[in-house]
């Protein structure tokens, strides 16, 4: 089971602290003008890897008006949930419903193949599981047209996981990929541990690269590196990088998944978009998320958080509507005076999403952009209230 499962631009001072050899292929997201394609895709796992661990039940309506707020605030990749056995993962138990529910169906009315929900199967019995729902054969209108799968880089956290060696889980993946194509779906693979494993320590990114290239090899269109127990640092994934892409594996292929269990989640981030070439992050609203198999670390970097760091830092994403280039203030997602207001009033929505899913869970918002602007809202709440309460005495 899984428990935790982008022109050259001038470069900040602290970007060459962390800077690779210079022998090594660096590559940078230029600040304005950005095509399209080099855009950063944010992947928000929020509904399923960040809900999975949650030890209350989770009613099938909040999962569902979470995905339905998270779309309706610009994200439109979400992961819906999972295929996992119930008795391992309850709080996964109701994705079918989900996938079958009218909301969902409605978003993919709406956004068609702009929107995707991919969910994670474990093996061929949970790819069977998603086949049979009705629906999911539709050519024009699927439930979801991705799955993802996962592996470890470790042997230790493959037993403790899965129960089996990584060239054993690898081998149970064959059919699953096999299927896959035969129905047209899309397959994203997971690997886990790249950088620290809570039993082997740490791991060689050598064998991270064999793991990648063995799912690219399957049919894998992205390959999503997990630091699963949030040991990273920048300069830790310049060698899991180049060792994805000696494997065959370039950059382009490659997403990060960071958790931030020593604080350093967006420095990686940063890193591996401005200098290393990935297009592509994960993320999870309010940092929903952990990791079972390792006491004390924290769940996922947050999508506010992620959001807030590339906006700041001039980087184009696909969730916010890009920046007037020409304006060069990096801080527009503030709002304020100066601030672009589409930008402002999108980014507020989606930390508000945050806000909301934290109070349904009963806890605190993991954050720290999404409670400092709750902190600005709040304050400026009571600056126009003080302002209606003056013009009534007048």
């Amino acid at each position: 089971m899984l428990r935790t499962v982008a022109g050259t631009s001038t470069r900040a001072p602290w970007h060459r602290a962390f800077a690779r050899p210079a022998s090594s292929t660096l590559r940078a997201l230029s600040t304005s003008s950005q095509p399209d394609t080099h855009r950063v895709k944010l992947v928000e796992v929020g509904p399923r890897d960040g809900l999975q661990n949650e030890k209350a039940v989770i009613d099938t309506s909040v999962k569902v008006e979470l995905i339905e707020r998270l779309v309706k605030a610009g994200l439109r990749d979400v992961e819906a949930g999972s295929f996992v056995s119930p008795k391992w993962v309850p709080q996964m138990a109701s994705t079918a419903d989900v996938l079958l529910s009218s909301q969902l169906s409605a978003l993919r009315s709406t956004h068609g193949s702009s929107l995707s929900l991919p969910v994670l199967v474990p093996n061929a019995r949970g790819l069977s599981s998603l086949l049979d729902l009705p629906g999911q054969d539709s050519a024009d209108s699927p439930l979801t047209r991705e799955i993802a799968v996962f592996v470890s880089a470790s042997e230790g956290f493959s037993r403790a996981n899965l129960n089996c060696s990584v060239a054993e889980s690898l081998s149970r993946l064959e059919p699953v990929f096999a299927t896959a194509r035969d129905k047209g779906l899309k397959v994203r693979g997971y690997v886990s541990v790249v950088l620290g494993c809570p039993f082997d320590g740490r791991v060689d990114p050598r064998k991270v690269g064999e793991v990648a290239r063995a799912l690219k090899n399957m049919g894998a269109y992205e390959v999503s590196l997990g630091d699963t127990i949030g040991v990273g640092v920048p300069k830790g994934w310049d060698g899991v990088v180049e060792a994805c892409e000696q494997k065959g594996v370039p950059a382009a292929q490659l997403a990060a998944h960071c958790h931030d269990t020593y604080g350093t989640a967006l420095a990686s981030i940063l890193h591996c978009v401005s200098r290393l070439g990935i297009r592509t992050v994960d993320s999870s609203i309010a940092a929903l998320g952990g990791c079972p198999y390792s006491p004390g670390a924290t769940g996922n970097v947050s999508t506010e958080d992620v959001v807030y760091a590339l906006a700041a830092s001039g980087i184009s994403s696909n969730v916010l509507p890009d920046p007037v280039a020409a304006a060069g203030e990096p801080w527009e997602v503030l709002g304020g005076e100066s601030g672009h207001g589409e930008r402002a009033r999108r980014f507020e929505e989606l930390c508000a999403v945050g806000d909301w899913i934290s109070a349904q869970l009963g806890r605190e918002n993991g954050s720290r952009v999404g409670k400092a602007m709750k902190g600005r809202r709040e304050r400026r709440e009571r600056e126009e209230a003080k302002k209606r309460g003056a013009k009534a005495k007048l």
